[in-house]
């Protein structure tokens, strides 16, 4: 969290100093910031592996919109079709996520994922239950939600 403060701290700079004050100048200045960030991460302890946390968030938000397209897709097709392919259902999902945290952003993402939706988390928070429009192969469905954890956590962690 350090690194990211210190990455918009330095866009932040690059915008004042260069005197325009555009959102594209800002991710200019974030770039060069994030460049020069990478570089000093070996002799900064506080900084190590912030390279790394902000490639992998890059790519899981790419990942996230394309789930999020194809699930919207998925949901709008059969609304607005005849014949409904829907066979609702609710699933316990073992969880690898421990803190309140990461269960919390998991559970989040799962509820904004159209068809998905989180219902309750087990007492011992190892299982989260879901409710899910489209049923039809559970441990295909599962299977998904595992990597979507997986994704979050190689974040988080």
């Amino acid at each position: 969290m350090i690194g990211f403060f210190c990455n918009v701290m330095l866009a932040l700079a690059w915008v004042a100093l260069s005197g325009s004050f555009t959102a594209l100048n800002f991710f200019v200045g974030f770039a060069f910031g994030f460049l020069a960030l990478m570089t000093l991460q070996g002799q900064v302890a506080v900084l190590d592996g912030y390279a790394k946390r902000v490639a992998r968030c890059v790519a899981f938000v790419g990942y996230f919109v394309v789930a999020l397209f194809k699930a919207n897709f998925r949901v709008a097709y059969d609304v607005a079709t005849p014949v409904w392919y829907m066979k609702p259902g609710v699933i316990g999902l073992p969880l690898e996520a421990r803190t309140d945290t990461e269960i919390m952003f998991l559970s989040s993402l799962i509820s904004l994922t159209p068809g998905t939706l989180s219902l309750d988390v087990s007492d011992d928070r190892r299982v989260l239950f879901i409710h899910a429009m489209f049923l039809q192969d559970e441990e295909a469905l599962r299977a998904e939600l595992k990597d979507l954890e997986h994704r979050l956590l190689n974040i988080m962690r």
